[in-house]
């Protein structure tokens, strides 16, 4: 039986409605989120760093900004700051820290291989995915210095990796690599394009969307009351005690021992590891030391600081701990120092580097020196029980010192969380199909249209009863 007019529009109109209310439902959970701390692995192209420290460039590398070593070949950039969007899986991670490489060292002392790669970012939309850099490098032959930002270095393969709907962290393993057209004509034209570069590994934290809280009804507006006999006082501002002539209001310093040092704790060698105790943090390429106390005059850049935390190395035939860190600057000269246990024998207050801290005057309230040079003393060789020469360079000494209540001492690198909380999508060596790229955090959108599909579907039939009823009721 053919449905009259009137009903034909009220079962469209039905089922139109009902659609629309479904849609929001099934995108719901696909806010965009913001991605804040974590961490990108990538080794760059572990050959290129062979040739580099090879007998033919005779060269070396050095890292900046935080970057950190990992493993056996790999470069570990730090605080990771961009978006992603589970309903879509577009995702963008911007990375900090860099590294330089320098080789074939001239007569004149310059390097005609000199490049460096900082900043990553990661861009992933529609399947496709690309890692940009701030490229630095001479080209092969002339020597001509190209500066270049936010190359298009990389093309990740992300074959069978499906980026929605994860949670935190999303991450990501061994994700192959080639390089581009551009980010050969960056890389200074030691290798083509299309050339296989060493796989890209991340780990980062994504937080929830921020929901908005409903604004309350506002209220009746108050009723007048009787006037006082005296005008209230307005209430004086507290104020706050400024810092006592010599004090300081916090400190910090940031050492990361030796990176070579670091590399061979946990190599195949000593086979073991670094533990960090009363209040010591771990930035990835440095420790940190905090709650500095003691004395600093900003006329003449004079400080005198002890600070908390200990790090412990441990291993074969290795058990070394750095305590009870000590800092003093005058004449624009460092000494940083450390109680040094020993296999359970303990050397108070042992000078361990040298650092140069030129102008350690405050600015907006800070007085900073970064990434200051550090020379070892003849009693940190002995700390180290002869493994490095006095003289040798160790990693550099970074300190702030803060005067003013408004100034923060630097941010420490951000590493993210452990990426175990999560299952990291593994990328074969290959462009095969890889395993999904974070945990799903909630239903999926077939779910959705399946209870969707069920609502219309009862619908549906509820129309056709009515109207069924009402084309049999006898006409009056």
């Amino acid at each position: 039986m053919l449905l009259s007019r009137p009903a034909r529009a009220l079962a469209v109109t039905l089922f139109a409605a009902l659609l629309a209310a479904l849609v929001p439902a099934s995108t719901a959970h696909a806010e965009s989120r913001t991605v804040q701390g974590g961490r990108l692995d990538w080794g760059i192209k572990s050959s290129f760093q062979g040739y580099v420290t090879g007998p033919i460039a005779q060269g070396s590398w050095s890292l900046t900004g935080g970057a950190a070593t990992v493993g056996g070949s790999q470069f570990r950039f730090h605080s990771a700051r961009g978006s992603y969007d589970p309903g879509t899986g577009a995702f963008e991670a911007a990375f900090s820290g860099g590294v330089r490489f320098t080789g074939h060292r001239k007569a004149d002392g310059t390097n005609e291989l000199d490049l460096t790669i900082s900043r990553p970012r990661i861009r992933i939309q529609g399947g496709q995915g690309t890692l940009y850099a701030d490229m630095a490098s001479k080209a092969k032959g002339s020597g001509r210095t190209n500066v270049s930002s936010q190359v298009p270095l990389a093309t990740l393969y992300l074959g069978g990796i499906d980026m929605r709907g994860g949670g935190s962290p999303v991450a990501l393993a061994g994700v192959p690599a080639t390089l581009t057209a551009q980010g050969a004509t960056a890389f200074a034209g030691y290798y083509p394009a299309g050339t296989r570069l060493d796989p890209v590994s991340l780990s980062v934290d994504v937080s929830a969307p921020q929901r908005k809280t409903p604004t309350a009804a506002p209220t009746a507006a108050p009723t007048s009351a009787a006037p006082s006999s005296a005008p209230p006082k307005s209430p004086e501002p507290a104020k706050k005690p400024g810092p006592a002539a010599g004090s300081f209001r916090a400190a910090a310093v940031d050492w990361g021992v030796r990176r070579t040092f670091r590399e061979y704790v946990t190599g195949s060698i000593a086979q073991g590891k670094w533990t960090l105790a009363d209040g010591a943090q771990d930035g990835g390429a440095l420790f940190r030391f905090t709650g500095g106390k003691g004395t600093y005059d900003p006329e003449t850049g004079v400080l005198d600081a002890a600070f908390a935390g200990s790090v412990r190395f441990t291993g074969t035939h290795l058990d070394l701990t750095l305590g009870k860190v000590t800092v003093r600057v005058k004449d624009g000269k460092g000494t940083l120092g450390a109680d040094v246990t020993t296999s359970g024998r303990t050397e108070k207050a042992v000078p361990l580097v040298t650092f140069a801290a030129p102008r350690l005057a405050p600015q907006d309230g800070l007085a900073a020196v970064t990434e200051a040079p550090a020379t070892l003393t003849e009693g940190g060789a002995k700390a180290f029980g002869g493994m490095y020469r006095a003289g040798t360079a160790m990693d550099p000494v970074s300190l702030a010192v803060t005067v003013d209540e408004k100034a923060k001492l630097p941010a420490l690198p951000d590493l993210g969380s452990d990426a175990a909380a999560t299952p990291p999508a593994t990328a074969p060596a290959t462009t095969a199909p890889a395993t999904a790229a974070a945990s799903s955090s909630g239903p999926s959108t077939g779910t959705y249209l399946a209870i969707g599909a069920g609502v219309l579907v009862v619908a549906a039939l509820a129309v056709l009863a009515a109207v069924r009823r009402r084309t049999d009721a006898p006409t009056s």
